[in-house]
């Protein structure tokens, strides 16, 4: 079935939306949006359509709207780590848009997209400069857009920069699993000191309930010594003055009082 002058249209300015997401834009970039935008109305009125497309290309067409449109969200976050993982999650289409292409040009823009996440994450994680990886990255594509009269090196261009990509990650990754292995033992070092503090302080407390302890019994014999002490002392003083009374009745009847 031939194409209706609608699909032309929407064909023509998905492939431009494509370019457009090829490129590095600037935060005053307003066009991409307004296409998209423009897309998605063409996109429901040709589903419309008595004379549509086959399921298939409709389901193609959405893939890559919603690729496009996904993309867009995900420029608007605010830390590249919430950038690569929505990246992560963006489906691009599985055919070319045009005959011009080797291979599907939102599938290019999502590994250029991934890269840039990646570099510009790996950088604010390591503090290196993330420009040097894009720019790379950038001019491979470029050279592969241009020679895609020619197959073969297409593929291996193709081929380079998916292993680029690939290397790139398991690099992210593997500095990614040291900074974790370093910041399990600092967790762990840390809570050895936490537990030995704990054990020091645990065993002062009982330290102090044993002293504690002592002290109150010592309190308790001093205090019934010094009630013995007194009892005794009573004692004395009690018998000291009965003899002293009966000295002087003594004397009294020994020695009579004088006329």
């Amino acid at each position: 079935m031939a194409a209706t002058r609608l699909e032309l249209n929407l064909m023509r300015l998905l492939s431009r939306c494509e370019a457009l997401a090829a490129e590095r834009r600037g935060p005053e970039e307003w066009r991409l949006e307004k296409y998209v935008a423009a897309l998605e109305d063409m996109l429901r009125e040709l589903k419309k359509q008595s004379s549509k497309p086959a399921p298939e290309l409709l389901n193609e067409y959405s893939r890559k709207v919603d690729f496009l449109k996904g993309l867009l969200e995900a420029e608007k976050l605010s830390s590249s780590t919430e950038k690569a993982l929505a990246n992560q999650f963006l489906a691009p289409g599985r055919t070319p848009t045009t005959t011009k292409e080797r291979t599907p040009a939102t599938k290019t823009v999502h590994l250029q997209t991934k890269a840039r996440c990646t570099g510009k994450m790996r950088s604010e994680l390591l503090g290196t400069d993330s420009l040097v990886i894009d720019d790379s990255v950038e001019l491979n594509v470029r050279k592969r857009k241009g020679l895609a009269s020619d197959e073969k090196q297409s593929a291996v261009e193709l081929d380079a920069v998916l292993q680029h990509h690939q290397d790139m990650q398991e690099k992210l990754a593997e500095e990614m699993l040291s900074l974790a292995r370093s910041l399990k033992n600092n967790t762990l070092a840390a809570q050895n000191v936490i537990k030995q503090d704990n054990q020091t302080l645990s065993h002062s407390l009982r330290m102090a309930d044993q002293n504690f302890e002592k002290l109150k019994d010592e309190s308790d014999r001093l205090e019934q010594h010094a009630k013995k002490s007194v009892n005794w002392l009573l004692w004395i003083m009690l018998i000291v003055v009965c003899f002293i009374f009966i000295s002087m009745i003594l004397f009294i009847r020994i020695f009579p009082k004088l006329k």
